[in-house]
């Protein structure tokens, strides 16, 4: 078995499509070529970084135009630098 180990404080973030058609709330089919890309993501897995604030399973928000996109054993994965990383996606209960 083969995995992604990031180094230098990078982080592996999992990009692969949901495959399903994309709609718009009236039923309009929206076209691959105008499809806007997505800039959040599932951490896959982080190097090692002292006092990181994310870790594997945290769904983040990253950089637009940020990382390296590559494709291993069937997947799309971004790798980005630590500090690309905006925000963390966290669920919380309403009050």
């Amino acid at each position: 078995m083969r995995e992604f180990v990031p180094v230098n404080q990078n982080v592996v973030l999992d990009i692969t499509e949901d495959k399903g058609i994309q709609k718009t709330a009236s039923g309009i089919i929206i076209p691959d070529s105008i499809k806007t890309k997505k800039n959040t993501a599932k951490v896959v897995a982080i190097s090692k970084i002292d006092n990181a604030e994310v870790q594997a399973g945290d769904i983040v928000l990253f950089k637009e135009y940020s990382g390296t996109e590559t494709e291993f054993e069937g997947k799309k994965y971004l790798i980005i630098q630590y500090d690309d990383i905006l925000a963390k996606i966290v669920e919380t209960e309403e009050i």
